[in-house]
């Protein structure tokens, strides 16, 4: 039977949000299933009370730090009083209890903070511990330490010693989880109190368990030694208490493809590719074919590739053999090219002046800007007062006007442009 809200303590909104939090396993702070195929990536609620509490209490330590610690003692005990369980501090360290970036912080915080008012006003001296009251009893998002599950049930092994404590509990100390064991490496069993493949037990008593590697190849033993192994791993065969090694290609317990040999390895084997000029093969290399690839043929003991240009294989017109590792090809000989499936003689262009790719209108503007500059240079020496550059310059000037106007002009500079 639900309880009836308290007169005067907690107002009856913070009531009905407690009664809704008491439910078992609340829904509303539940992280939402995950597929099967990618593991979850959000903490569970628990983890963000925690955090937020943490917080909490740091900001309590840092608003006292600031605000007193030098000077007058008994000032500093007087307003500390007053200033310890005030409003003012509360609302100093709930200001900066959440990173801007923690959205669950955030939404928990907005959903719970008229249960840390109620707590700081009112609960502090019957209930010290704010993780306590808050996470697991009032929200009930967390469990005891060893403990998991709605119902905070122990984990295997024991709340505590939660999986022998070679191992997590998975879910401890939150409201979910499923109390299964991950074990450490060494260790299994539903509360990791046996020893795991490749391990033995060097210790144990009724409340310890040390166990301990077994030699390489060794799956079971009753020790560290070679000579210690009950059983072997895959690859390997018991002999007289030694795990030897069993060779798959000398047994035919090997599959490889039918170009590939088998190389023995420990505990296993490897399957190579054999060498191009083989048509399968025993081993590594041109001297362990089986039959010779096309192109190849067998010298000795060795397959070695067919040199085809000693033959006429290249029929057409102007080409040459190549060969080539297994094969051969046609190609045109120097100073031909392939068109159109026939070897041609390549064209070696004309030389050409160094004008040879301006248009028709680019000339005329380079004429121009070369007359241009000739006369600018003739009108600056006339400028200074030298009869002599004067009269060269009006002489110029008359010349290249009739030059310029002439059709041989135009012929003649286009042609020394060109370089013709």
């Amino acid at each position: 039977m639900a309880s009836l809200p308290p007169r005067g303590l907690v107002p009856p909104l913070l009531w009905g949000l407690s009664l809704f939090l008491s439910l078992p396993g609340p829904i509303w702070l539940q992280p939402s299933p995950s597929p099967q195929s990618s593991p979850p990536t959000e903490l569970h609620p628990c983890h963000t009370c925690r955090g937020l509490v943490d917080s909490f209490n740091k900001g309590l330590e840092r608003t006292i730090r600031d605000n007193f610690g030098g000077g007058n003692t008994a000032w500093e005990e007087e307003k500390l009083s007053k200033y310890k369980d005030s409003e003012t501090r509360l609302v100093e360290v709930l200001e900066s209890v959440c990173s801007k970036s923690d959205f669950e912080c955030h939404r928990l915080l907005e959903l719970s903070e008229e249960l840390v008012e109620s707590w700081w006003f009112h609960k502090q001296q019957e209930a010290p511990d704010l993780f306590q009251w808050l996470c697991s009893d009032s929200l009930k998002l967390c469990c005891p330490s060893g403990t998991f599950g709605p119902s905070c049930l122990p984990c295997p092994g024991g709340a505590e010693k939660p999986c022998g404590g070679h191992g997590r509990c998975e879910g401890e100390g939150t409201r979910g989880g499923s109390g299964h064991c991950d074990c450490q490496a060494g260790y299994g069993g539903e509360a990791c109190g046996q020893c795991g493949l490749g391990y033995f037990e060097a210790e144990r008593n009724a409340s310890h368990l040390v166990c301990s590697a077994c030699f390489g190849p060794c799956a079971r033993c009753s020790g560290p030694e070679e000579s210690n192994c009950l059983q072997c791993k895959k690859g390997w065969a018991l002999h007289h208490l030694k795990c030897v090694d069993i060779d798959e290609c000398g047994t035919e317990r090997a599959s490889c493809g039918s170009n590939q040999f088998c190389v023995n390895t420990e505990g296993s084997y490897e399957c190579r590719d054999c060498a191009k000029a083989c048509l399968g093969c025993m081993g590594a290399g041109p001297g362990r074919c089986k039959k010779c690839s096309p192109g190849y043929q067998q010298v000795g003991s060795k397959c070695l590739d067919v040199d085809e240009c000693e033959t006429e294989v290249c029929p057409g017109e102007n080409e040459q053999c190549e060969n080539t590792e297994g094969s051969y090809r046609c190609v045109c000989a120097e100073g031909y090219k392939q068109m159109e499936g026939v070897c041609v003689k390549e064209q070696i262009p004309e030389s050409a002046g160094f004008f040879s790719e301006m248009t028709e209108d680019e000339l005329v503007v380079l004429q121009q800007m070369f007359f241009g500059v000739i006369i600018c240079a003739l009108a600056t020496l006339a400028a200074k007062g030298d009869l002599v550059f004067t009269a060269i310059f009006i002489g110029a000037v008359a010349a290249m006007t009739g030059y310029w106007l002439s059709e041989r002009s135009d012929r003649v500079l286009e042609g020394f442009i060109k370089g013709r």
